[in-house]
């Protein structure tokens, strides 16, 4: 049962302006106010402009009381504050009171898992070290945890690699598996992104790659594929390619794995979409697997991108196959759009070298397009790339991306706006509710904030 609030936060909660707070006026409840939904959005605000002095009277009267505020729905933005703004001395000093001992327990925890987030972006190296060597032997539990992957992708963001070897151990043998996993892709994404020891990095992109088609296809596994093509390297790029070859037809019409493709047009070389215009023209006439591609609702966007992406020669190869099928395709939902596109493109063609066109195609129809893709037109969490109705030739995909700044920050497309991810944004925990650790939304019921 709740203990009953003091008469000095029942004036400070029914005050209609008589009386203006400061932070030194709560000696004596400043735990007490910490734990309620204005008092610690008030003590928030107040910390920013005190003194030295009056901050460090609050500090310590709120150390005794730190564990138990770690794991508060408002407390716990108290804490984190207290870590933002406090000196080296006084961080140690609270993370020994409030987490050392604690850090597995805690980083499973909604709130508790904002507050290690807050500390592992604060701390020194040395004492980085010493929080996440509570989370050896359990990392795998972690990463599968709604709270705990965002611990673990901090510490993969935060820490030194070195000191953060056995985090990404844990991860060998276990890429695939972790990749198709709501979570897990997140941590992975992580991986790619910064700066692991290169050989662990390597050995992690090589089990990707081992499954690169399958994971292509799945909800989750599609991002992580992505996110090689963007941080895997030349080479990475170069297997990527060489993994999808054969089966782009196929792929393309796939509602996860038409994302990749695009991806793989976008960021590989002249080599892959070479394959990728062969694969889609076909052997001959009437084995032609373009036309069916233009009206497909996931594959018309891959044909798309490769008009966007391939060379003029290229071009005009795809083009001459489909000026026949245009009358055909105004029939078909997908096929509009196709026509609408190829249409610019040739008007674009013929005022050339007159100043026309070129580039007016791009983005053509793209607005209507989205929304017919189930679940792509999802907004990407705030701080990512949402890109909005009228962004360029990329819009398709970007609407797709898995960090959309990505973030994402993980999830398949459907699952995008259960994606709090990844950029400020990924911190969080407790299944995705956000606010900001200075109390935005500290009285929002249970929602939370970025850590």
């Amino acid at each position: 049962m709740a203990a009953p609030r003091s008469s000095l936060l029942e004036e400070f909660k029914s005050n209609k302006g008589s009386r203006r707070f400061s932070l030194s006026d709560l000696t004596g409840h400043v735990v007490e106010f910490a734990s309620d939904q204005h008092g610690s959005r008030f003590i928030q605000q107040e910390l920013d402009a005190a003194s030295a002095e009056v901050r460090s009277a609050a500090f310590e009267e709120v150390l005794p009381g730190a564990r138990r505020l770690v794991t508060d729905v408002f407390g716990n933005y108290v804490v984190q504050k207290f870590l933002e703004l406090g000196d080296g001395e006084q961080r140690d000093r609270l993370a020994d009171a409030a987490l050392v001992g604690n850090v597995l327990q805690l980083s499973l925890q909604m709130y508790g898992c904002r507050v290690v987030q807050k500390a592992l972006e604060v701390s020194d190296p040395e004492r980085q070290s010493s929080l996440i060597a509570e989370l050896d032997g359990h990392v795998l539990r972690c990463v599968r945890d709604q709270n705990g992957n965002h611990v673990v992708q901090k510490c993969v963001e935060r820490v030194p690699p070195d000191r953060a070897q056995f985090v990404v151990d844990a991860f060998i043998g276990n890429v695939a598996q972790l990749s198709t996993h709501a979570y897990g892709c997140r941590v992975i994404q992580r991986v790619l992104e910064h700066g692991t020891e290169p050989r662990k990095k390597a050995a992690v992109v090589d089990e990707i790659l081992a499954e690169a088609a399958r994971l292509a296809q799945d909800q989750y596994g599609n991002y992580v594929v992505q996110h090689v093509l963007r941080h895997g390297g030349e080479e990475g790029r170069r297997r990527v390619a060489a993994a999808l070859a054969g089966q782009i037809v196929v792929l393309a019409r796939h509602k996860f794995a038409s994302n990749v493709v695009e991806k793989c047009l976008t960021h590989c070389g002249a080599e892959a979409r070479e394959i990728a215009v062969r694969e889609m023209l076909g052997d001959t006439d009437e084995n032609e697997p373009l036309r069916e591609m233009m009206k497909d609702q996931y594959a018309n966007y891959v044909v798309q991108k490769v008009l966007e992406t391939c060379d003029d020669e290229q071009r005009e190869r795809l083009l001459a196959r489909m000026r026949a099928h245009l009358p055909n395709l105004k029939k078909f939902t997908y096929g509009k759009h196709i026509v609408a596109r190829v249409e610019k493109l040739i008007v674009a063609n013929t005022n050339e070298g007159e100043g026309g066109g070129g580039d007016g195609e791009k983005g053509g129809g793209d607005g209507e397009e989205k929304e017919k893709r189930g679940g792509e037109n999802t907004p990407t969490p705030v701080g990512e790339n949402g890109d909005g109705g009228g962004a360029p030739a990329a819009a398709p995909s970007a609407e797709r991306d898995a960090d959309a700044s990505e973030r994402e920050s993980g999830g398949g497309k459907d699952e995008r706006a259960e994606k709090e991810d990844l950029e400020g944004e990924r911190a969080g925990g407790g299944g995705g509710e956000g606010g900001d650790a200075e109390g935005e939304t500290a009285g929002e019921g249970e929602e939370g904030g970025e850590s």
